[in-house]
């Protein structure tokens, strides 16, 4: 760390040339990488992931080796931000190390579907959680019909959410950073109380023996646990939940050039945020595994009889927060969804767009696209995703997108973790002020491992990789229909 803590290079005349404002500290960009990472997945996801590995001990590794691979790629992706701190994060990184149309199939598969479809998905959970305390906001509440098509009062709530959130970005970033201040670190101490709560006062005997006393057995469970390569795929299956509930912590990059000192601060908010994160992540599960039983009945008529596995809608933290504290537990939990909710969706919003606004500046975007407004931000690119979002909420098919998309996003995470590589020969000359740690032995491990995921999923999951695959692919007739406009733009 000690080549990244030099003075900020020039910053000033950089800012003047691009029209960002460097306004983003270290603490801001920690704030922002937090609350990007936790939406709702880890309150829900784990019941999915119990389903599909049986055990306890299981459970837990999948947690803890989606943990390794979220630092690695962290510490990793740190080498590519101290090269290239600039607006556009991995669509930069890609462009650098392979060409413009790899970074455009990146762009184009983010704005279709990975960070719109983040959007809509995490804007309906906080809609469905608002519901908990305004029974209004419900997918029943049906407030208009056309065709085949029903508008709700959650997916109003979700919109009227999206548009705040993009109109407070587009005046500028010191008031979207605000907005994940306050709630990103709200919703850090809320986490942390729930860990406490639950340690303290909600665990369960019944839990505790069923869970541990076969830490790696069927733990109830009607199911055998899977051994050999069974284990293996089920693991890598697993993952998927995961992996996507811990990602994100790459969008700060996104915003190089409006963070103070980029070269060291991206790196170090990476880590620390992903470290933040996971370690919260462990403790939540550990949490689950004391309160609740793994294994349970669909039919029980209690939380603690259904268990983690069938929890209700999936909604794992409901069920412990219920057993930790009754019915003011639950809607403590559903506040502090609402909250988590709201910041992830504040950070996706914020970074995007700024991912569009490469693609723009590199012609192959529409050129509104690459426009500052007056407060320094590209507020065009930040409607156009809203707009896009909203479509996406409206049509109700976003879930599926984001099923479709996993895959993709994975390879998008090789491929850049891979350029490390690739510009180490290619432009081993070129400054590295923080160069991956580990390299080339962790580098290596996070891709052998991530493709290793990736062809479980290939060959178990064929309906959740391929579209991803094809929404790819159709970028490359997009990309050369720009084509004329790429190849007249000055590098």
């Amino acid at each position: 760390m000690q080549n990244i803590t030099k003075a900020t290079e020039a910053q000033d005349e950089e800012q003047g040339k691009t029209g960002f404002k460097r306004e983003i500290t270290l603490f801001d960009a920690i704030m922002i990488v937090t609350g990007g990472m936790i939406g709702s997945g880890i309150f829900i996801v784990t019941a999915d992931i119990s389903r599909t590995v049986v055990s306890p001990g299981y459970m837990l590794l999948v947690w803890l080796i989606s943990g390794f691979l979220t630092m690695v790629g962290a510490i990793s992706y740190g080498e590519l931000s101290s090269m290239f701190p600039k607006v556009g994060g991995q669509y930069v990184y890609l462009k650098e190390a392979y060409n413009k149309m790899v970074a455009f199939l990146y762009g184009w598969t983010l704005f279709l579907v990975i960070q719109t479809g983040v959007i809509a998905a995490v804007g309906v959970a906080f809609a469905r959680f608002t519901g908990v305390l305004i029974p209004w906001f419900s997918e029943d509440n049906v407030l208009m019909r056309l065709g085949g098509l029903e508008f709700t009062s959650v997916q109003l709530l979700t919109i009227v959410s999206i548009i705040f959130l993009t109109y407070v970005n587009s005046n500028g970033v010191k008031s979207g950073k605000l907005i994940q201040n306050i709630f990103g670190s709200t919703k850090l101490i809320a986490l942390f109380g729930l860990i406490i709560f639950g340690l303290l006062f909600g665990v369960n005997d019944a839990a505790v023996a069923a869970n541990f006393s076969d830490f790696w057995g069927p733990s109830g469970s009607a199911s055998p646990v899977p051994t050999g390569t069974v284990l293996v795929s089920a693991l890598g299956m697993a993952m998927v939940g995961a992996l996507f509930s811990a990602d994100s912590w790459n969008n700060i990059g996104f915003s190089g050039d409006e963070i103070v000192n980029p070269k060291r601060t991206i790196v170090l908010s990476m880590v620390i945020g992903s470290a933040i994160v996971m370690g919260i992540y462990m403790l939540i599960n550990l949490v689950y595994l004391l309160v609740l039983p793994m294994h349970g009945s669909p039919d029980a008529a209690t939380v603690v009889g259904q268990g983690i596995s069938f929890a209700s809608n999936d909604r794992v933290a409901a069920a412990a927060a219920e057993v930790i504290g009754g019915y003011e537990a639950t809607v403590a939990v559903a506040i502090l969804i609402m909250i988590s909710t709201f910041s992830c969706n504040n950070g996706a919003i914020l970074s995007g767009a700024r991912v569009y606004y490469a693609i723009a500046k590199d012609g192959l975007f529409f050129e509104r696209m690459g426009r500052l407004n007056k407060n320094g931000v590209p507020a065009a690119a930040l409607w156009l995703q809203c707009v896009w979002a909203c479509l996406l909420c409206l049509t109700g098919t976003f879930g599926d997108l984001l099923d479709y998309v996993v895959f993709a996003i994975m390879l998008f995470y090789i491929l850049t973790i891979i350029g490390i590589f690739v510009l180490r020969k290619k432009r081993p000359d070129l400054p590295r002020p923080y160069k991956a740690y580990g390299y080339p032995v962790l580098p290596a491990l996070y891709v052998l491992l991530s493709s290793a995921i990736c062809i479980i999923l290939l060959i178990y999951k064929p309906v959740y990789t391929w579209p991803g695959l094809i929404i790819v692919a159709l970028g490359i007739p997009v990309y050369y229909l720009f084509g004329n406009r790429f190849r007249k733009h000055k590098s």
